[in-house]
Order: structure tokens, then C-alpha cells, then sequence
């Protein structure tokens, strides 16, 4: 009988190694980054954890890959429509980047408001200056644009802050820490009352281009603006347009229509706007979370042929 085979396209520790190869004793396991260490195990293998571009040969061929664990919470890179037409079920990452991408938005909010950025700019200069700090956090309204796993827990810290949570939703159900939840339809609502928006969307046909010059122009002129979830959801010309002509204070960035951020953006220059280079999910815990608490967890119940369970991709829905 043919061995079957599970491949994991990223390096792992040897105590998470040892945890899939007990549920699996069975299988062979090709474990490493480099695609030379899978390419040749492609057409055979029934599971691959982490997608990489260098697969897009696979559907090209008979293969036998059944399940896919996406590395990210994100799967719009993906060949969605050809993992569909394939009959391939497709698991995400979401809920890994909970603690981690929270942590940055406080981080770019904070510094945003109690001018960080500038005061670490002055420093490289020994420039000794007050730079206009009056901002304060507490009690203001936050408008979180997506409340999945990392809104929610966006949500709970803001509580700590005596800030109002307003939430958007596709599907309006209300939840723990957020004050009035909103529809996607109704954004246009939310946005005239909030001292900071963070979108934490991911990017499907129904969130691309959502935020342009008209959502700009329904936020005050003190709103701070916050993207972690995928560049192509804002129009990054209008985002521009928007900060130059201080319609909103300031940006904080983690993702861009392209990346890397083109060197002759305006974005770069900008004192009221934040850059960091789609890192805000990282973390110490990263592979852990995906092993421990998504794979390995949906993999038990694979082997009694049952369908994974925890963040199954809805093709039609996009995540």
C-alpha cells in the first residue's frame, strides 16, 4: 500500500515535528521552507500546510492533495477557484494573529496619539521639542471595519482605554466588548462617529476599493485611520488625498495595494502617517498556534473522515 504523504512548507521545531508525526505515525512527512525539499512529493501529497507560489504547477497534473491548511488568515493569493473545481478542502490560519495584531493597532494608535512617531524622529535630530501633544485615547469612539478574531480582541483591550466600540459585520450578530454592531451597508454610518478607524477586513470582491474618497470624506478631520487587513481594500490615491488635505489627523499602515510600498510614495514622507511592512501579525507564537491549536486539531478528525472543522474556507464568501 502507498504511503501517504503530508508536506509542510515551513520549518518547524522538533517538539511541534514530534506532535504531527504521533497523530500521523503512519504517513510520510516532508517538512522544510525550501521548495527543493517538496517539489518532487507535490503530485502525491494529500496534505500540504503552507501554500507557495512554486505549487501553482500542481493542479496541471493528476494529483492527490485533499487538504490544504493555509499558513495565513488571508487566502485572496490563493487559487481559490481551482482548489474549488478540485473538490480541496481549504483550512486557514484565522485566530493566529489575535494577540499580535491587536498589540500593533494599540501600538500605532498610541503612538499616533500621544505622538511616539514624532518624538522618536526628534530624537535622531537631539531635537528637544513639545510637537503639539494634546491627544488623548480614553473615551474615545473606536470603529473596528471587520469584527472577526482580531476585531473582537481589538474590541476587548479598547474596554481597558473607556473607549465606545462600534462594530461592522456582514452578519450584524452583536458580541462581548462592542457597544453597536453594523452591517457592511451601513459604514457610512459608523464613520462620522469615530475618533479612530481600523479595518481588519480581509479581501475579497465585496471589501476591495471599499474604502475611497466618499469614506474619507464621512470621517472628521481629528480621525485616525488604521489598515491591518489588505491594502486593495482602500484606495490608496484617496488615502493620500485624504491625509494631505488633513480630511483625517493620520494613518497607521501595515498593508498596501502593492508590496513592498513603492520607494516614491508620498506615504513615506508623511510626519502623520505610520509605515510597517505587513509584519503586524508576527509573532514568537506563530507556528505553535497553527500546529497546536488549527492542523493538528482538524488532522484528529481528518483521520476519522471527518471534514476539518475549524476555519474552513467558504469559496463563494472568500475566507
Amino acid at each position: 500500500m502507498t504511503q501517504r504523504k503530508l508536506i509542510i512548507t515551513h520549518n518547524l521545531n522538533e517538539n511541534l515535528i514530534e506532535s504531527v508525526k504521533e497523530v500521523v505515525p503512519d504517513w510520510e512527512v516532508i517538512i522544510g521552507r525550501e521548495p527543493s525539499s517538496w517539489n518532487h512529493h507535490l503530485q502525491s501529497a494529500e496534505i500540504i500546510v503552507g501554500w507557495k507560489k512554486e505549487m501553482s504547477v500542481l493542479f496541471d497534473h493528476e494529483h492527490k492533495l485533499k487538504w490544504l491548511q493555509s499558513w495565513s488568515a488571508g487566502v485572496n493569493s490563493m487559487p481559490l477557484t481551482k482548489l474549488k473545481s478540485n473538490h480541496v478542502v481549504l483550512t486557514s490560519a484565522n485566530g493566529v494573529h489575535a494577540y499580535p495584531i491587536s498589540e500593533t493597532i494599540f501600538a500605532l494608535m498610541l503612538s499616533l496619539t500621544r505622538n511616539i512617531h514624532t518624538y522618536v524622529r526628534n530624537q535622531l535630530s537631539k531635537t528637544w521639542n513639545h510637537s503639539g501633544l494634546k491627544l488623548e485615547l480614553h473615551g474615545k469612539t473606536l470603529g473596528i471595519i471587520g469584527v472577526g478574531a482580531i476585531g473582537k480582541e481589538t474590541a476587548k483591550i479598547a474596554k481597558a482605554f473607556g473607549m465606545t466600540v462600534l462594530g461592522v459585520r456582514n452578519s450584524g450578530q452583536s458580541e462581548p466588548y462592542v457597544d453597536a454592531m453594523y452591517l457592511a451597508n451601513e459604514l457610512n454610518e459608523v464613520l462620522p462617529q469615530c475618533d479612530y478607524v481600523v479595518v481588519t477586513l480581509p479581501l475579497t470582491d465585496n471589501t476591495r476599493q471599499m474604502f475611497g474618497t466618499s469614506q474619507f470624506q464621512q470621517m472628521k478631520p481629528s480621525t485616525i485611520f488604521i489598515n491591518i487587513g489588505r491594502g486593495q481594500i482602500v484606495d490608496e490615491a484617496a488615502l493620500i488625498e485624504a491625509l494631505e488635505n488633513k480630511k483625517i489627523a493620520a494613518a497607521g499602515l501595515d498593508v498596501f495595494e502593492k508590496e513592498p510600498l513603492n520607494e516614491n510614495s508620498p506615504l513615506w514622507e508623511m510626519e502623520n502617517v505610520i509605515i510597517t511592512p505587513h509584519t503586524a501579525g508576527s509573532t514568537e507564537h506563530y507556528a505553535t498556534r497553527v500546529i497546536e491549536d488549527i492542523f493538528i486539531p482538524n488532522l484528529r478528525g481528518y483521520l476519522n473522515n471527518q471534514i476539518p472543522f475549524i476555519n474552513v474556507v467558504d469559496f463563494k464568501k472568500g475566507y
